[in-house]
């Protein structure tokens, strides 16, 4: 029992991530790409259309202090990732972070959870990003020769059952999934154009709202009255209990800024670039949710918010047609940075569980060329796919901001818990105010967790379970921690 809480050595992963060689990751990855990264995960379908419906069904235009709530909640959480990823630049992340500090079940239970934060996340993004594309070319009259999410019958099991194969979503997961293959720089290139497309595109939409608000100022205090809309009657219908649940649904629009870490192996100048990417990307998406949640409520009545693109609406209120046509090009822009970088960070941290014995040793298998994870590349994508293609998986949002709070609680843990046992090792970039940080990104990332819907929850723990299957049934059989003679239980 006490091997379930082995450590590994603050030493070995260290010695991990300062290897070079053609069966390592290569390093080309410097302070821009970082941020662009962080940028390009995070903004995407949380402010082109999260931010309408928890406007429309749970906050009203207290959504903008739904949106200070979860971006307080990740500042805390990033300044622990911060730390943790100067101080140990390995692609694990959070999964690594928890197997140094508090052992290797709860270093699996994290490593499990991301799979839900990345791997199913790019697939809800995909299923976004295919309603963009069929949006955009209808606003241009294009028609299609073929139907782009017909219909199939499948067998599962012996029992026949009929879905949507979602053709767009599809071709994004296959492109995407290839220019991850092919190499890190070239994604992170792909990656930096979509994201400079997507925050132009946001600034024409500020720019268009306070024009507009200028003319219209008695509209927009109109729509922002009341500000907290009263209660319904039940846990989660505006008010403050409502402003909480927006909270842990916009959350969802936060996740990504984590998956910068994910690249530590990747770049260039870990300790230095590390802690100025995680929070670069963090503080400049968080200004800008607050800022086009604040005019969006402004521009329209918050109750006609709940549509599949409320920014375009929104642009559209105001009588910018060629703004919703932009608008649209950024959302497929930036859903697109999003399925990229989500995938990335699926694949290093199931790189890092292979390496460490967790899962099979083809996970872990480099390209001699590209220097990339490319069979778990490929399989990854495969699954992605095939989610976004074939299932409409709604609920999914909440059920990835459960896996993601789960981490970001477990790091908070693992930084308080490290300045306890071992103060003196040498740290690039300091956690201030500890234990208050970790604390609070403690309680408010449990809180945000309470909030979710009972389906989601029940979701989310019978994936737990399967993991927990797997790892009683492999990973314990394979693990390299265990072998180790400095191993160390984490309750010592």
């Amino acid at each position: 029992m006490a091997k379930l809480f082995a450590v590994k050595p603050l030493s070995v992963v260290q010695k991990e991530a300062s290897d070079e060689g053609e069966h390592t990751l290569k390093r080309s990855l410097g302070p821009i790409n970082l941020i662009t990264l962080g940028v390009g995960a995070i903004i995407g379908a949380g402010i082109f259309v999260l931010t309408g419906t928890a406007a429309a069904q749970f906050a009203g235009p207290a959504i903008v202090i739904s949106f200070i709530i979860a971006g307080t909640g990740c500042v805390f959480a990033g300044l622990c990732y911060a730390e943790f990823a100067a101080m140990i630049p390995i692609a694990g992340s959070a999964y690594t972070y928890g197997y140094t500090t508090l052992g290797e079940l709860v270093a699996w239970i994290i490593g499990w959870a991301l799979c839900l934060e990345y791997a199913f996340g790019a697939a809800t993004v995909a299923v976004g990003w295919s309603g963009y594309v069929s949006s955009l070319l209808g606003f241009f009259g294009v028609r299609l020769p073929f139907n782009p999410t017909p219909s199939v019958t499948l067998a599962l099991w012996g029992h026949p059952f009929s879905a949507k194969v979602d053709i767009f979503a599809l071709a994004a997961i296959i492109v995407v999934s290839t220019i991850l293959v092919i190499g890190v720089r070239e994604s992170a290139n792909f990656n930096s154009a979509a994201v400079i497309i997507k925050v132009s595109v946001v600034f024409i939409f500020i720019g268009l709202a306070i024009s507009f608000a200028f003319g219209h100022w008695h509209i927009m205090m109109a729509n922002w009255h009341p500000f907290i809309p009263k209660n319904q009657g039940h846990f989660g219908a505006f008010g403050w209990s409502g402003i909480m649940r927006g909270a842990s649904v916009v959350f969802f629009a936060y996740i990504g800024f984590d998956a910068v870490s994910t690249a530590a192996q990747e770049s260039r100048n870990p300790q230095r670039d590390l802690p100025f990417g995680i929070l670069g990307s963090l503080v400049l998406c968080t200004l800008l949710y607050i800022i086009v949640a604040g005019l969006l409520t402004g521009l329209k009545p918050y109750s006609t918010l709940n549509t599949a693109a409320p920014v375009a609406d929104g642009a559209a209120a105001i009588g910018a047609t060629w703004g919703v046509c932009m608008i649209d090009l950024g959302a497929i822009a930036g859903l697109a940075s999003v399925m990229l970088v989500m995938i990335l960070g699926q694949t290093r941290v199931l790189y890092t569980m292979s390496k460490d014995g967790l899962l099979p040793p083809w996970v872990g298998r480099i390209h001699p060329r590209f220097r990339t994870p490319w069979l778990v590349t490929i399989a990854v994508g495969i699954l992605v796919a095939f989610l976004a293609a074939f299932f409409n998986i709604s609920f999914l949002g909440e059920l990835v901001s459960l896996g993601t709070l789960l981490a970001f609680a477990i790091v908070c843990l693992g930084v308080w818990v490290m300045r306890v046992r071992q103060p003196d090792i040498p740290r690039p970039f300091r956690t201030p105010w500890v234990p208050f940080v970790p604390l609070a990104g403690i309680l408010i990332s449990l809180s945000l967790m309470v909030s979710t819907d009972t389906p989601a929850k029940v979701g989310f723990t019978s994936w737990l379970v399967i993991g927990l299957i797997i790892y009683f049934s492999y990973s314990v059989k394979h693990s390299k921690v265990r072998q180790l003679p400095t191993a160390t239980a984490s309750r010592r």
